[in-house]
Parts: structure tokens; sequence; C-alpha cells
């Protein structure tokens, strides 16, 4: 849950609220006269959101593209999947590898 915290005590404790985002991961909305024009997030949580915002860009296959970039062993896991399949005794693999 986000801190709200108005512009005079940032600009008064900056590197307490700075650390506060850096080391304890936490969020701030800084507000002008009561209301929010800004966030203070850490540069890991940037990072996540920016990428979150590229994938809601892509659409269709665009979107399929780099999917399973995070996912390890893709290969493994897919040839694995076949193997068992093959080996099933409920339903025939038809013409996979």
């Amino acid at each position: 849950m986000a801190k709200n915290i108005g512009v005079a005590e940032v600009k008064k404790s900056f590197s307490v609220v700075l650390s506060e985002v850096s080391l304890k991961g936490e969020h701030f909305v800084i507000e002008k006269k009561g209301k929010p024009v800004a966030a203070l997030v850490s540069v890991e949580e940037l990072q996540r959101i920016e990428e979150a915002r590229e994938r809601v860009k892509k659409k269709g296959l665009l979107a399929a593209i780099g999917a399973w970039d995070d996912f390890e062993d893709l290969e493994r896991t897919v040839l694995d999947i076949y193997a068992r399949r093959k080996k099933s005794r409920d339903r025939s693999p038809g013409g996979l590898v």
C-alpha cells in the first residue's frame, strides 16, 4: 500500500523517503495541495511497470513473441510433454516427433 506524502514533507526528508523506497520497497504518492501528482517507486518496480506496459502494447502474435523469454528450459519441457504423450495409453500422439 502506497503512503501519501506532501511535497513539503518530501523536500524535508528526501533522503529518508529515498531509503525507504530503495531499501524497503515502499511506494509513495506525492501530493501537492492534497492532490496526487507523482509516485516514487524503486527502479526495479519501475522496470516491471514499463515491461508490463510494453506487453500490453503488443497484440496478437506479437504478444506471443517474447512471452516465453523468462521460461527456463522451454525446449526441454516441450520435449518432456511430447515424451509423456507418446507413453500415454489414453490418447494417440498423432504426428508428434
